[in-house]
């Protein structure tokens, strides 16, 4: 078993047995800000998958995004009884709002992709990927602008329905 997939099973071990280092880097988060630059990704093994590399020019960032349903006032105008809700929901992931969150603090960097790493029963925890497009050590000069705005990360393609395409048409 390589390293990585010995990473990746520990990670999930914790998570499965709520172990004490588990609760109690989930405790330390609660008390940090909403967004926070990390030095090092919690679970190495997925931010490697999806194109982290220990280089200048990539950056860590864990965002805390609340729970459940997410309350969005609705623009006024029209009849009464149309705006009586108090939830309407934003059509998009938790995910996908913490990496558009990520991307408007860190203005000059470019969302790559994010990652769960952890919830309690308020909030959910994730790390983004970060990318300096314009960094030569990076190599990644084709990073588009407004990646996260435009729904143009893993996440946004998933949450768009854009992640299996033609599904109406039978496969053989």
């Amino acid at each position: 078993m390589g390293a990585y997939k010995h990473i990746q099973e520990t990670f999930q071990q914790e998570y499965k047995e709520r172990a004490q280092i588990f609760k109690a880097r989930v405790q330390k988060w609660k008390k940090e800000g909403s967004i926070e630059r990390v030095e090092r990704p919690t679970n190495l093994a997925r931010a490697r998958t999806l194109g982290y590399k220990a280089k200048p020019g990539f950056v860590i960032v864990r965002v805390r995004i609340g729970k459940g349903r997410r309350k969005r006032k609705k623009p006024l105008g029209g009849r009464e009884p149309k705006h009586n809700g108090r939830f309407f929901s934003p059509h998009k992931s938790h995910q996908r709002m913490a990496e558009e969150r990520a991307c408007a603090k860190f203005a000059n960097l470019e969302v790559l992709n994010s990652y769960w790493v952890g919830e309690d029963g308020m909030q959910k925890y994730y790390e983004v990927i970060l990318v300096d497009g314009t960094n030569p050590a990076t190599g990644m000069q084709w990073v588009q602008r407004g990646r996260a705005e435009r729904g143009l990360t893993s996440a946004g393609m998933r949450s768009r329905s854009l992640r299996n395409r033609a599904v109406w048409q039978p496969h053989s």
